[in-house]
C-alpha cells in the first residue's frame, strides 16, 4: 500500500541526515510519526469502507440456513425442532471459535487481514456444504463450523478497523457493528428475491459472497498506523474480572441485550409469517423482504449509537435503546392481529434500537476494566453473551408451541433488556 514507501522514505532521509551531520533546514522535513498520522487521515475512511463490505459479506453465511430453514427442513426430511439448532450451531461455533482465538492469542500469530480472509473462505465453504444435503448431523456440523470460522471475521475486522482510527474509533466500530447487521439480514434479501425458487440458491449465493470477503480482505485491507493492544485471553484473570463492579454491570447490560437480539433476528420470520397482521397471507417472499428491512434497518442504530455514546455517555446511551427496544418486544404481540401498518412501525423500531447499542459495550468494558486485563474482559463478556443467545433461540419456538401462537413469545424477551439498562444506569459516572 502506498503509506508504506513514503514511511520508508522519511526514515531514510533523516537517518541521512542525521549520519552526515547536514545542518538542520530551517523548516525540517516531516517526521515518521506525522507521516503516518497524516496518511492514516487520508486513507482511514477508505480502508473503512473495504473493512465494512467484507464484513457485510462474510456474515451473509450466518443466518443462510435459518432464511431458508422451513424449506430445506421439509425437503431434506429434518426433525421437528431443527430450525432453532440451524442458527444455535452458529452461535456456538461462534463461541467456540471466539475463545480458542483468544487462548492462542491467534491473530497476534497470523496477520489480521490474511486470518479474516482465511477465516471468510473457511466460512464460505462450510456454507457450501449444506449444498450437499448432509442430513441433520451433518447440517449442524456445517453450521457449527460456519460460526467459527467467522470467530476469525468479526473480532479481527474490528481490531483492523481500529487500527486506522485514534480519534473518533467508537463511531468506527459502530460501522462495523452496522455491517455485521447488514449481513446478518442479507440472506433474508436474497430469500425475498428468490421466492418460490430453490432454496439451494440462497447457500450459494450467501457462499459466493463469503469468496468475494476473502479476496478484499487479502488485497484490499491491510493494518493502519495505531496496533490495537495485545487480547490474551487468560483464565486466572476471571476472578479480578468478576470483583470489578462496573465491569460485571456493563456484562449484565452486555447479558439483557443478548437474550434479546439473536432471538429476534432468529425469530422475527416465524412471527410475521405467523401473525395476521403480517405476511400469513400475502405473496411469496414478502416476509422474508420484511425480515431483511427490518434487520436491516440497525445500521442506523449502530450509527446511531455511536455518535449519541460520544455525546451522552455509554451508560445512558445503551440504557435508552434497551428500554426502547424492550417495550417494543411487548408491544408486537398486542399488534399481531393488527393494523398491519403499525406492527410494521414497530418492528422497524424494535430492528433499529435492538443493535444500536451493541458496539457500545465492548467499548464499555474497555473503559472500565484494568488494562492488563482488557483482553480478557472482551473475551469473556463476548463469551458469556453468545453463549446466552443458545438459550433465548432455542426457547422462543417451545413458548410458541406451548402457548399455540407466536403472538406473545417475543414478549419474554422484554426482561432481558430492561434488567440490561437497569444494570448500565447503576455504573458508576466516571469524571
Amino acid at each position: 500500500m502506498s503509506t508504506r514507501p513514503d514511511i520508508a522514505k522519511a526514515r531514510c532521509a533523516k537517518s541521512c541526515s542525521e549520519t552526515l551531520g547536514y545542518p538542520k533546514a530551517t523548516r525540517q522535513p516531516p517526521s515518521v510519526k506525522e507521516i503516518e498520522t497524516q496518511m492514516a487521515q487520508e486513507n482511514r475512511w477508505r480502508f473503512l469502507g473495504w473493512v465494512c463490505l467484507a464484513v457485510v459479506l462474510s456474515l451473509s453465511s450466518w443466518f443462510s440456513a435459518t432464511a431458508i430453514a422451513p424449506e430445506m427442513s421439509a425437503a431434506l426430511a429434518f426433525p421437528q425442532g431443527s430450525s432453532a439448532w440451524l442458527t444455535n450451531g452458529v452461535q456456538i461455533g461462534f463461541v467456540t471459535g471466539a475463545l480458542l482465538s483468544s487462548l492462542v492469542n491467534l491473530p497476534d500469530i497470523v496477520r489480521m487481514n490474511r486470518l479474516a480472509a482465511a477465516s471468510a473462505a473457511l466460512a464460505g465453504l462450510a456454507n457450501a456444504a449444506l449444498l450437499l444435503e448432509p442430513g441433520f448431523a451433518g447440517a449442524i456440523v456445517c453450521r457449527f463450523l460456519t460460526g467459527f470460522a467467522l470467530a476469525g471475521v468479526y473480532p479481527p475486522a474490528m481490531k483492523l478497523a481500529a487500527t486506522w482510527f485514534q480519534q473518533g474509533r467508537g463511531l468506527a466500530l459502530g460501522f462495523v457493528i452496522a455491517a455485521l447487521t447488514a449481513g446478518s439480514s442479507l440472506p433474508h434479501l436474497f430469500r425475498g428475491l428468490t421466492s418460490g425458487l430453490n432454496w439451494q440458491l440462497v447457500v450459494l449465493f450467501s457462499s459466493l459472497s463469503a469468496c468475494v470477503a476473502t479476496a478484499i480482505f487479502l488485497f484490499r485491507i491491510e493494518e493502519g498506523p495505531y496496533p490495537f493492544a495485545r487480547a490474551i485471553f487468560d483464565p486466572r484473570q476471571i476472578g479480578q474480572i468478576i470483583r470489578n463492579r462496573d465491569l460485571m454491570l456493563v456484562n449484565a447490560g452486555y447479558l439483557g441485550h443478548m437474550w434479546e437480539l439473536y432471538a429476534l433476528w432468529a425469530w422475527l420470520l416465524a412471527f410475521l409469517k405467523a401473525a395476521p397482521a403480517g405476511f400469513s397471507t400475502g405473496p411469496a417472499g414478502a416476509g422474508s423482504l420484511a425480515t431483511f428491512a427490518a434487520l436491516s434497518v440497525g445500521v442506523i442504530g449502530c450509527i446511531a449509537g455511536g455518535l449519541l455514546s460520544d455525546r451522552f455517555g455509554r451508560a445512558r446511551t445503551t440504557a435508552g435503546f434497551m428500554l426502547a427496544s424492550g417495550a417494543c418486544a411487548l408491544l408486537v404481540g398486542f399488534l399481531f392481529n393488527g393494523p398491519f401498518w403499525l406492527l410494521m412501525i414497530v418492528v422497524l423500531i424494535w430492528g433499529i434500537t435492538v443493535i444500536g447499542d451493541s458496539a457500545q459495550f465492548s467499548a464499555a468494558a474497555t473503559e472500565v476494566s484494568e488494562r492488563h486485563l482488557v483482553g480478557t474482559a472482551l473475551s469473556f463478556q463476548m463469551g458469556i453473551g453468545f453463549a446466552l443467545t443458545v438459550v433465548s433461540i432455542w426457547l422462543m419456538p417451545k413458548l410458541a408451541s406451548l402457548l399455540g401462537s407466536w403472538q406473545w413469545c417475543f414478549a419474554f424477551l422484554a426482561p432481558g433488556p430492561f434488567l440490561g439498562a437497569w444494570a448500565m444506569l447503576k455504573i458508576k459516572p466516571r469524571g
